[in-house]
């Protein structure tokens, strides 16, 4: 399946591989599942700060025309981010089955890539550390804006 964004500066297509189910005695790369989940969901994460900033800067600028052609953007970066979560259940559910722990991708991480110094296993880890904070940041700045907007809605008003 191909996702076109629209006016993305970082990319113009996105394509999104579609999400296959396991097959019976299938044995999955950990390693590899992990990672390309966490290279879907930087980017994603990445692209929706910046939507955000610049949505920011419009609404503090009363922009309506600019704020209504980031909401096409914003709407698929949105899009994104509940497919990387989708995967993201599907597979710690995969790995519930196969006896790994399937509470976060970071205990499974630690449990199915072996870490140690200098190894894929510990870059890894703190890729899924970046990604929490990223995602805790996504969620600032969505407060920030909503503060923004309602700071301006209440400017308007008087």
């Amino acid at each position: 399946m191909t996702t076109t964004l629209a006016s993305s500066p970082a990319a113009d297509v996105v394509i999104v591989p579609p999400a296959v189910a396991p097959v019976a005695n299938a044995k999955i790369d950990w390693e590899q599942a992990i990672t390309r989940l966490l290279a879907g969901l930087s980017s994603t994460q990445q692209e929706l700060l910046e939507v955000l900033a610049e949505k920011r800067a419009r609404v503090a600028a009363v922009d309506v025309a600019g704020m209504n052609e980031l909401q096409t953007r914003e709407q698929a970066l949105l899009e994104r981010l509940q497919a990387c979560h989708a995967r993201r259940e599907e597979l710690l559910a995969a790995a519930t089955r196969e006896g790994l722990p399937g509470d976060s991708m970071t205990s499974l991480a630690k449990r199915a890539v072996p870490a140690g110094k200098g190894t894929s296993g510990e870059k890894l880890r703190k890729e899924l550390a970046t990604s929490a904070s990223r995602m805790r940041l996504l969620q600032n700045q969505s407060l920030t804006n909503w503060v923004v907007a309602q700071r301006s809605l209440l400017h308007v008003s008087q």
